[in-house]
């Protein structure tokens, strides 16, 4: 397969293994699309890929160490809980254990992290990638491969829908 294809693909991801816990599915009726070398995946999972045609399938396992590393215990901190106020009240909705928060870092760049503890005075949070520590394992099937469009290209990802987004 060659950079500037446009793929679309079956798969089911599971949590280290064939029988590990299941993490994503995307069927026929809604196949995972992607443009092919444009770095929205993970590297490996293209290498994996990169010779295969439509109807052929894929099964493999990618070590944790390729894909989004290990657990960083540095990207757990606490924070105050004045960070969850909102027009001077605190934001009730979002201050839930497991609950996935959007933020911004010291730089104003996006990133999410996960509420593991609430404490009268901070909550703890995870801003590791959800899958850090965790080996994939992917099975599934290329459905079809097309020529990206130019514009495609230029934007870096798949245009769906009339909005070209």
């Amino acid at each position: 397969m060659s950079k500037a294809k446009v793929i679309s693909l079956t798969y089911q991801l599971r949590s280290g293994s064939p029988e590990g816990e299941l993490i994503e599915t995307a069927g026929k009726e809604n196949p995972a699309e992607f443009l092919f070398g444009a770095g929205n995946l993970i590297p490996e999972f293209e290498d994996q890929i990169q010779e295969l045609s439509p109807g052929e399938s894929f099964e493999f396992t990618i070590d944790s160490d390729k894909a989004y590393g290990p657990s960083n215990p540095s990207a757990i901190v606490n924070l105050p809980r004045s960070v969850f106020t909102i027009d001077g009240k605190e934001a009730e909705d979002l201050l839930q254990i497991g609950k996935i928060v959007p933020m911004r870092n010291d730089q104003g760049e996006p990133l999410q992290g996960k509420i593991l503890e609430i404490e009268p005075e901070t909550v703890k949070m995870d801003f590791n990638h959800p899958l850090a520590g965790h080996d994939l394992h992917f099975k599934g099937e290329v459905i079809t491969t097309r020529d990206a469009s130019d514009e495609e290209v230029s934007h870096g990802h798949v245009h769906t829908g009339k909005d070209g987004h």
